[in-house]
């Protein structure tokens, strides 16, 4: 917490990080803050100003913005209050993310050249092509080593022009920085020209783990890392996963990958059997309609289970010259496809009505329409609106 005294307070609307309508609130300026504006890869911090909630802190040049939904009074002095559990998440990854980086060049010549510090799991940009799976285990054991070392991490601000800074890390200045130059030493290891919030000692890193490697642009190459508590909570998820797949597969650990195999090629023997199955459905309930001995001019047929296959073969065993075809699979109440087959001049009237009446969309030729539902429905509407379409029809027709 820290007591400081408000600036400024000015209406302003605020975009969601996850998109949607701009949020209204007030952009506020203190004398001072603990909040740590976003910048340098690292997400800004949260908290309380007096017990109004901060949305969203920003750098201004040298101001950091607290974006709140409730305006403050200018000259008013406030409690600020900070998100400890987030701002030491964001320490513990920082800190791992310089101490990777540092590694990573000392050891194998690989130069970062970006990061993102995500909600999940973090991302190093290494300037290389690839990374081998041997590198990437010798790189984690060093940074964990480092870790066990308790190695300090130190805070210092050199001047501008001070020529210690030709000798610091850097990926350069902000446009509109002013004043001193700020400097994260490891000590021993790495010194990073760097804005954000770090832990004091590697120990408190707790541990490091790499969790392998992704193609990033052109001749880059992404490397996935976690830090500290998110290790453990990854551990925890991995934990939980583990017992729900113990349960329901019947088995230990070491041999859920192999009972999953044996479920997909009986799944995919089951899909096999399933489709051999309804061809033969769709050819008997082809040739019943055939065999009756006054064939309606309408032949409507919903299944809850088949596919356009299913559909087609019907309309092929039948032959739909004389007959005008409505078919559906798919759930009663949900989505499903369907099948308009008949007469080619009948088809292209009705096709795209009877889309339209289904929720859906759909494309056709040669006498076939067909396409996705999402209002299955209103099956009963489209076979009355073919009906009265047939009920039209001259005699000769």
């Amino acid at each position: 917490q820290f007591t400081t005294r408000v600036v400024s307070c000015q209406a302003a609307e605020l975009q969601p990080e996850g998109g949607g309508a701009p949020v209204r609130g007030f952009q506020v300026v203190l004398e001072d803050t603990i909040l740590f504006p976003e910048g340098g890869g690292q997400p800004d911090d949260r908290g309380l100003i007096g017990e109004v909630p901060v949305l969203r802190v920003t750098r201004r040049g040298p101001q950091a913005v607290h974006f709140v939904p409730a305006p403050l009074e200018p000259g008013d002095t406030v409690l600020l209050s900070l998100d400890w559990d987030r701002r030491f998440d964001h320490m513990q990854q920082h800190s791992g993310q310089h101490l990777i980086t540092a590694i990573a060049e000392q050891m194998f010549g690989f130069k970062t050249t970006s990061w993102e510090l995500g909600r999940q799991r973090s991302v190093i940009e290494l300037d290389t092509p690839s990374v081998t799976a041997e590198q990437v285990e010798a790189l984690e054991r060093s940074v964990n080593e480092k870790i066990r070392e308790r190695v300090p991490v130190a805070v210092r601000e050199l001047a501008a022009d001070d020529p210690e800074i030709e000798r610091v890390r850097s990926r350069g200045l902000p446009d509109d920085h002013a004043g001193p130059v700020r400097v994260v030493d490891i000590e021993g290891v790495d010194s990073n020209m760097c804005c954000g919030t770090h832990v004091s000692n590697l120990s408190d890193l707790q541990v490091i783990k790499l969790l392998g490697t992704e193609k990033g642009k052109k001749n880059k190459t992404n490397l996935v890392f976690l830090a500290g508590n998110r290790v453990l909570k990854s551990i925890e998820q991995s934990h939980s996963t583990e017992k729900a797949l113990t349960s329901l597969l019947k088995n230990g650990p070491g041999e859920h990958v192999e009972a999953v195999r044996r479920l997909q090629s009986s799944v995919k023997l089951l899909q096999k059997n399933n489709l051999n199955l309804l061809r033969d459905i769709a050819v008997l309930i082809a040739r019943d309609f055939k065999s009756k001995p006054v064939q309606s001019q309408l032949f409507v047929l919903h299944r809850k289970e088949g596919d356009s296959e299913f559909m087609n073969i019907i309309a092929n065993e039948i032959g739909t010259e004389e007959t005008l075809l409505f078919l559906t699979v798919g759930d009663e109440k949900e989505a499903g496809l369907f099948l308009l087959a008949g007469p080619v001049e009948a088809v292209e009237n009705l096709g795209p009505r009877v889309a339209e009446l289904l929720g859906g969309k759909g494309a056709g030729k040669r006498g076939r329409f067909q396409g996705k539902a999402t209002k299955m429905s209103r099956r009963g509407e489209v076979q009355a609106l073919l009906q009265e379409f047939l009920s039209h029809q001259r005699p000769e027709a």
